[in-house]
């Protein structure tokens, strides 16, 4: 620590970042990692394994099941968000309208600024006269945008015999694609073909020395180079934390091709913004003085336990070892007012959310929200878990996102109105949102 301190004042006295960037000629290749430059002098290193396996190609035997998404939604300019599923919607919810009272219903009415505070409501003189509860007055107000989305979309169960099934990892702020460690082994096992990149700046890819190759936009390019270069038919995408926002942008971006998508502890709908408030925004000398105290305040904030073998698994994960200049970088360039809740609603692709219960970081209704606003998605929370649940818990997270792949929608033996009666009753809303129903699990 007493190192760290005295780097940090050198340089502070020369006028200097903190910044000790690793060339990539340094990182000799190994088996299953690649280096792929996505821009000149940009190197992103990937894990890239392909297992030997016999193919199958049973799913283009008609197999798997549809799913008519249709919902409308419509923004108002006082921030009013109304979405309206007008098609199948294979989950069941308890949605909470403004006045407070739960009813099930297909229409989430909510306030883009304040989705909790109650509406106000007026009455006309006679029932106010006797004493009977006012009735809400709806105004007819010409929307701010109204987006329409019809489709007919087919999902199916991903195997790892399937040859065009491609699973891709991504991973968060200050993480790399060693603490996907346990899931690429498991599902590499089981035939499946993973993908994991290192994010800029992170493991063993290259550490640009500006400020504006670590923005949203510029990672998010690097995320899009790495999938359209290993894309498969059929492909499943998996973030962590600040990884989720890069799925939630290829998946708004290929709807094709994006097959599912898994969200661990990615926090709420909403448009990322810089907070100005924030230790980050010190300067890079004084956060590589306070590295020891930032990686300890990681390891208690990140994991449920703090033990010996929490540590080991920081140290093994090669998570929060990245430089002052990136960790401030990364920080401050989380800016993607696009990535709104009307964004996420527009996503017509299966989504688990998975939330580790001692997240001090991501708060559950924070998913809980993503939940009620994506079209179909589950929510499953790990009391065991924390930020890093994939880390405390692997096999828990991985019989999770295994039962999710093989899962498909069962609409071939029933009328349309039938199954979608038959798999509300089987889905129940959990903590506020709807959970994988036991008897749809293979």
């Amino acid at each position: 620590m007493l190192t760290s301190i005295m780097d940090g004042i050198l340089c502070c006295l020369a006028g200097k970042s903190a910044n000790v960037v690793v060339p990539i000629e340094t990182c000799e290749p190994a088996d299953g990692f690649e280096f792929v430059e996505v821009k000149p002098g940009r190197v992103l290193r990937v894990r890239h394994i392909v297992p030997e396996r016999a193919v199958v190609t049973e799913h283009a035997n008609g197999q798997g099941g549809s799913v008519h998404c249709k919902r409308k939604i419509t923004v108002y300019r006082n921030g009013q968000l109304i979405i309206e599923n007008l098609g199948e919607v294979v989950r069941s919810e308890l949605l909470h309208c403004q006045n407070g009272d739960p009813e099930h219903s297909s229409t989430l009415e909510v306030e883009l600024s304040n989705y909790n505070s109650p509406a106000t409501s007026t009455g006309t003189p006679d029932r106010q006269l006797s004493g009977q509860p006012p009735v809400p007055r709806r105004r007819h107000r010409k929307p701010k945008r109204t987006v329409l989305i019809d489709c007919e979309r087919k999902i199916s169960s991903c195997k790892g015999t399937h040859a065009d099934v491609a699973l891709f990892f991504m991973h968060g702020v200050g993480g790399s694609l060693d603490i996907w460690g346990s899931q690429l082994d498991f599902f590499s096992r089981l035939g499946y073909e993973v993908i994991a990149p290192d994010l800029a700046g992170h493991g063993g890819s290259s550490a640009p020395q500006i400020a504006a190759a670590y923005t949203f936009y510029a990672l998010a390019e690097d995320m899009r180079a790495i999938f359209k270069r290993y894309a498969r038919r059929r492909n499943i995408l998996i973030g962590h934390s600040y990884g989720v926002s890069f799925c939630t942008f290829l998946a708004h971006e290929y709807p094709e091709q994006v097959h599912k998508v898994v969200m661990i502890n990615g926090g709420g709908p909403t448009a990322l913004e810089p907070s100005l408030c924030s230790i980050f925004n010190l300067p890079a000398c004084v956060l590589h003085c306070l590295t020891p105290c930032l990686a300890w305040s990681f390891l208690k904030a990140g994991f449920a336990r703090q033990g010996a073998k929490e540590k080991q698994l920081l140290k093994e994960g090669n998570a929060f070892n990245v430089s002052s200049f990136v960790l401030r970088a990364m920080m401050s360039g989380q800016y993607w007012p696009e990535g709104d809740e009307v964004y996420h609603a527009e996503i017509a692709v299966p989504v688990l959310l998975v939330h580790g219960m001692h997240d001090k970081f991501v708060p559950v209704e924070e998913d809980q929200r993503m939940a009620e606003i994506l079209l179909l998605a589950f929510l499953k929370v790990i009391d065991e878990g924390s930020h890093m649940v994939m880390m405390e818990c692997p096999e828990a997270v991985n019989t999770l996102l295994h039962e999710f792949f093989l899962w498909e929608p069962d609409n071939s033996s029933k009328p349309k109105q039938e199954t979608i009666k038959s798999t509300k009753d089987k889905i129940h809303p959990a903590n506020g949102a709807a959970q994988l129903a036991a008897e749809n699990k293979p």
